[in-house]
């Protein structure tokens, strides 16, 4: 080593000494090639880690200039940045050679690119299989850059991971077929909910800067939405590696155009994926000589020196790589037990235990049994411990130094122990240590400390409980992300039923976890963990559930909302509602906001029933003809058949080998088909459960069937991932017809109600109508291009049409794409309606016989039964968005036109209500006193009616066109109206005279009434102007804007006016100066509405993006911006600003657009916000106390909240 070099060493000795971890550096300089065995354990055997790190240091200063660089490079990429910044100035120069192992090629590159990927380094003691690397290298170039698949297949334990990890430590092929990177996931044995866990990990780390979205995939079809975008646009030509994949359906998930390597126990895994696809199959046995080879590193002798005892035990370890180094760790520890090792291997003495395991590994047993056997006493207790650990789980050091009351240090001391005998692995990236168990390690462990895995689990939670509280855990917490995931598994497993129940029972836990992991994982461990939380009480299990299931929508969105405010909005018999009572009340008098929505007992839930009768996700779900029975199927491979009414349970069949994608009931409800992943359909009678039929021409997957509504001649419909529907015929064997068209998976098919049309939904994003006789195509209806013009997104956003149902005449037919309904008239195309209240993606939609109610199934394992009259804007009573509102002392009044335009006259208190006439109301309003009421219609007339007597004035001065705007005098003799025809009406109604003030050149947007008989207008025609209501002069003429002036709100002092406009800004006028005083500039959409501060100091506007501005009205300076751009450009507000309002104290204000918000005026933060059922909100009436607000969403729910004190 040169002088410089040697210096820089030794000046930073000290400091190195005392921070490093030898056992992880030395791995890299091993695998350099710059460390041997024999002085890794030389550094080993020192006592503490300060006098390894000492030791390591004293062998380095020893040696040349490559070993330098390499023990620069392990700091680095150990996360010791720090010190190896300390270590730059002195990096001799070297040969061309250095930093390059001469075996395999890895370079600092290489070792950056893998440690950032999360690939394992390579394993204590590594022999490279040169033929079979090299054969993953060739298939893996083969793809080109392209999409494809490249499988590693063996048997468990035959090294499958160790040889996909070796593939890609090579510089040349990173740097030409994969310049974007690669990244490891490791799957394992997955059910929905941990798979969603491990797309949301991989979308974190592939998104770190959060550019693309700043909160987690909800389900896995956004979370397959979201890798897609990632690696096409962020980390494109770059290579996913899938470790242990046990399903196909789990590969779908990944099947986003990617270039992916995947390691599996069965080759068949891709056989549902589409690309090109290479198979490399490794050997169950590693062949005598390699191991051999192992055996060599491992006891530090060559190869041709091994006792003869050494090819019998390579014999009896069947060739496994994990065996063999099992038995070379003991050997490495215990060098003459050569013969004492055989003979435990043939005697069997460790007879097998794991009756139930899907490997035959008796070698497996017989060397983990002896490497247990062998270890130190006071640390076998320790390795007890680690039969708790789930496979495919990684566990931070964290977890275990709270299990085991440790220091860090101590801890990874110990496990280091693990490592080099092969009992455990472990994986780093950076500072940061995580631990695993092989699978068929977990198998081992379990079974053989069964009897105490119920303490085992019960020892953690008592840890876990002394450190922690659970809902206080920070995500910046090492060991957070387990807890939050495994803490009901452990809690489970103890059998400590109570403590579960209060943790899964409390809404502090849901809002920490579903903040940190949004709440599918919640709802998968409420259907998990059902029979334990039913024990304690059914009902309050289902509040839970259905909380997360209404709210899952708005809990997976930044920012996080606020959870005890949803809990507001629970029946008050909920449990859910208890809880966030309790806790608002507590929170109020700390000066917290929180609102009561008062009138919510008078609104019914939108889904009559929800059932869960399913395991996992359900895929559909239909009604019988006569209406009395659904049968739904899913991803637990069974078909159930339940009532209608209750939900009782009829029948349970294991219908099929794979997932259950559909069935249906024939017209005269005597059999119902079913169809799955494997590829058959099947027939089946629906009262006994007895099959009557199979077909399976289907070449893909069978995604969807359907019969004829007629039972006269009964025909089956299916729809494949083969592209392809079929029709059968019952009475024969083979299929029918065969219709082609689509160009990719047919998800759903429908006769129409006359039989004469046929629908079908395809993943090309199309709906196509064909001709049932001729199998032609009619027509075809691109649902996609309407997600296009909706939300405006990427031009190759990914829109698959789920499925579809027709109403009972044909004329209209039921959408389901993403997690959205839509209903189409089938003649115009046009949308009807949409409804919202699945967490997940929906699966299936179907109308019952009489089109009174329609089922929905879920991802999110429920079956939702919802009313078609509440759901569907045609048929609902549900209330326009112009309403009047009168609050007078305690009393809450609210006059609505409902959308069939009859006048309701709502008791907001009591929710009385009362229908006044069913005239065809275009606007309405209150008098002052609640004496009279006004309404105005399409023809233009206008109508006075006395509450008292029912008695109606009917005005004879009519306008041309329909009447928007309408308003009582503060003495209630004189009403004033506008309207499309540009004119404003001033109608003396007891006198029956009536003044008209026309000037406005287009329709009037609205007017105010100001003092001494005044009135201000403004118009689509851009100017304000300003009235004498008694004389019809126009007194002054303000031309404001270019575009049309949208809102106006005037000073409490009545000195000035404000103006909003579709050209992006604000003005403040004086009533005395024709031009304005201030031009606010600064909004980048349409300034939709504006309001004065109760002193006249301060303006505040909004506008479409949902933004919000305050300004100070003497200066027109800005003070604050509200609501500025969230998550993936979406607006805070949830759409435009409609409607804002100042407290009489200045201090808060409210606004109303997508929800409604209350900000701080004085910081600008928001202080609470109230999320409505639907959207788009017009205006928001607020009561003189600021204590009560009014407002009515775009589903037509009316909303009467209070502040809760």
């Amino acid at each position: 080593m040169d002088a410089k070099a040697r210096n820089c060493l030794l000046q930073h000795r000290e400091a190195l000494e005392k921070d490093i971890k030898t056992s992880y550096i030395m791995d890299h300089m091993i695998s350099d090639g710059f460390l041997t065995i024999s002085e890794e354990e030389k550094v080993r055997n020192e006592p503490t880690q300060q006098q390894r790190a000492a030791m390591l240091i004293k062998m380095i200063l020893k040696k040349d200039n490559d070993s330098y660089v390499s023990f620069y490079n392990a700091l680095l990429h150990e996360g010791y940045k720090d010190l190896a910044a300390l270590l730059h100035d002195g990096i001799p120069v070297v040969s061309s050679s250095s930093g390059k192992d001469s075996v395999s090629g890895i370079t600092s590159y290489v070792r950056t690119v893998l440690c950032e990927g999360g690939v394992p380094q390579r394993p204590v003691v590594f022999v490279t299989r040169k033929k079979l690397v090299n054969a993953i290298q060739q298939k893996l170039s083969k793809l080109k850059g392209e999409p494809g698949w490249v499988t590693i297949h063996g048997m468990a334990g035959c090294g499958k991971s160790v040889l996909a990890a070796e593939a890609v430590r090579d510089h040349s092929l990173l740097e030409g077929c994969f310049p974007g990177g690669v990244h490891w996931v490791s799957v394992g044995k997955q059910d929905k909910s941990g798979l969603l866990m491990k797309l949301q990990n991989l979308c974190t780390r592939l998104d770190q800067d959060e550019s693309f979205s700043q909160r987690l995939p909800l389900n896995i079809e956004e979370a397959k939405d979201r890798l897609r975008i990632l690696m096409l646009r962020k980390h494109p030509r770059s290579l996913l590696i899938l470790d242990d994949v046990w399903d196909s359906w789990v590969l779908k998930a990944f099947d986003s155009q990617c270039q992916i390597l995947l390691t599996t126990r069965d080759k068949s895994v891709t056989d549902s994926v589409m690309g090109p696809k290479y198979v490399v199959p490794v050997e169950s046995s590693l062949g005598k000589e390699k191991g051999l080879e192992i055996l060599s590193l491992f006891v530090n002798m060559k190869k041709a020196d091994l006792p003869e005892q050494a090819h019998s035990i390579i014999k009896e370890c069947k060739g496994s790589p994990l065996v063999v180094s099992l038995i070379g760790a003991l050997l490495r520890d215990f060098p003459n037990r050569w013969e004492y090792y055989l003979k435990q291997l043939q005697n069997k003495q460790f007879k097998r235990i794991r009756k139930s395991s899907s490997y035959d590994y008796e070698a497996l047993d017989e060397a983990m049994s002896i490497s247990v056997e062998m270890l130190r006493e006071d640390i076998k207790d320790y390795y007890t411990d680690l039969s708790i650990l789930q496979k495919d789980v990684k566990v931070p050091t964290k977890v275990l130094c709270i299990l085991w009351d440790m220091e860090t240090e101590e801890v990874e001391d110990i496990l280091q122990e693990f490592v080099n005998k092969s009992l455990l692995f472990c994986d780093r990236n950076g500072k940061s240590f995580r631990y695993y168990l092989h699978d068929l390690q977990v198998d081992f462990l379990t079974e053989k400390n069964c009897s105490q895995l119920q303490d085992l689990h019960k020892k953690i939670i008592t840890q876990f409980q002394r450190y922690h509280q659970p809902h206080t855990l920070s995500p910046d917490q090492e060991d957070c992300m387990y807890w939050y995931n495994f803490l009901a598994y452990h809690m489970a497993s103890a059998k400590m039923h109570k403590e579960l129940c209060a943790l899964m029972f409390s809404l502090d836990w849901i809002k920490a976890k579903t903040e940190l992991v949004g709440p599918a994982h919640l709802i998968h461990e409420f259907v998990e963990y059902r029979h334990i939380l039913d024990e304690k009480d059914c009902a309050v299990s289902e509040n839970f559930q259905e909380f997360l299931s209404l709210n899952g929508h708005l809990l997976g969105r930044q920012p996080f909302p606020n959870i005890v405010q949803l809990g507001l909005c629970e029946p008050e018999t909920s449990e859910v509602y208890q809880q966030a009572k309790l806790q608002a009340k507590q929170e109020v008098d700390n000066g917290m906001l929180y609102l009561e929505w008062i009138n919510k007992k008078n609104i019914t839930n939108l889904s009559r029933l929800v059932v869960r009768p399913h395991t996992d996700a359900v895929y559909h779900a239909c009604f019988s003809e006569d209406g009395q029975r659904i049968a739904s199927c899913g991803a637990d491979k069974t078909l159930q058949v339940f009532k209608a009414e209750t939900g009782e349970k009829l029948l349970e069949i294991k219908a099929h080998e794979d997932e259950v994608l559909c069935c249906a009931f024939s017209t005269d409800d005597r059999f119902i088909a079913t169809c799955s992943v494997d590829k058959k359909v099947k027939i089946w009678n629906s009262m006994t459960g007895e099959l009557v039929h199979t077909y399976d021409e289907h070449s893909e997957q069978v995604n969807c069937c359907h019969f004829t509504n007629s039972s006269h001649h009964l025909l089956l419909a299916t729809g494949s991932s083969d592209c392809f529907l079929k029709l059968w015929d019952l009475n024969q064997k083979e299929c029918r017809n065969t219709m082609f068209g689509h160009t990719n998976s047919v998800n759903h098919c429908r006769f129409s109600p006359d039989d004469k049309l046929l629908a079908s939904c395809s993943a090309d994003g199309t709906l196509k109508l064909w001709d049932a006789t001729s199998a032609n195509e009619r027509k075809s209806i691109n649902v996609k291009q309407f997600f296009l013009n909706l939300e405006d997104p990427q031009e190759d956003m990914e829109v698959i049409v789920k499925c579809c149902s027709w109403s009972a005449d044909g004329a209209r037919i039921m959408v389901a794409a993403k997690n959205k309904i839509f209903l189409w008239n089938t003649d115009s195309r046009s949308k009807v309606a949409d409804c919202r209240g699945h967490l997940s993606w929906v699966h299936g939609v179907m109308f019952s016989p009489d089109g009174s109610s329609f089922l929905t199934s879920s991802d999110d394992q429920t079956i939702r039964l919802w009313e078609t009259k509440k759901v569907c804007k045609n048929s609902a009573v549900m209330l326009k968005q112009e309403v009047d509102v009168v609050f007078q002392e305690n009393e809450v009044m609210v006059l609505a036109v409902d959308h069939i335009r009859r006048l309701q006259l709502i008791n907001g208190r009591t929710g009385q209500i009362d229908y006044l006439t069913e005239a065809q109301v275009s606007c309405c309003c209150l008098s002052p006193h609640l004496q009279y009421i006004a309404f105005g219609d399409e023809n233009g007339a206008i109508e006075i009616l006395e509450l008292v007597n029912n008695r109606i004035f009917q005005s004879r001065f009519q306008h041309k066109k329909t009447v928007w705007h309408i308003q009582f005098t503060a003495d209630e003799k004189t009403l004033i109206s506008s309207s499309d025809d540009a004119e404003i009406q001033v109608w003396n109604w007891q006198l029956d005279k009536c003044i008209f003030l026309r000037g406005h050149q287009e329709t009037v947007k609205d007017f105010r009434l100001l003092k001494n008989s005044r009135l201000l207008s403004w118009s689509f025609d851009g100017t304000v102007k300003v009235w004498n209501i008694i004389t019809g002069n126009k007194e002054k003429d303000f031309v404001c804007h270019q575009g049309t002036v949208l809102s106006c709100d005037i000073s409490h002092d009545a000195t000035k006016f404000s103006s909003t406009s579709a050209d992006k800004t604000a003005k403040i006028w004086s009533f005395d100066l024709l031009l304005p005083l201030h031009e606010l500039r600064g909004h980048n959409g349409c300034v939709r509405c504006s309001a004065f501060s109760v002193d006249s100091t301060l303006l505040a506007t909004g506008d479409d993006n949902g933004e919000i501005r305050i300004w100070n009205v003497s200066n027109g300076e800005l003070l604050h911006l509200c609501a500025p751009l969230s998550e993936e450009g979406a607006a805070t507000h949830g759409g435009w600003v409609t409607d804002l309002c100042f407290s009489p104290d200045g201090k808060m204000l409210i606004s109303a657009g997508g929800y409604i918000k209350w900000w701080n005026v004085v910081t600008g933060e928001s202080s609470q916000t109230f999320y409505t059922n639907g959207t788009n909100l017009k205006k928001i009436h607020v009561s003189p106390d600021f204590k009560t607000y009014v407002t009515v969403d775009n589903l037509g729910i009316l909303y009467i909240l209070q502040t809760l004190e």
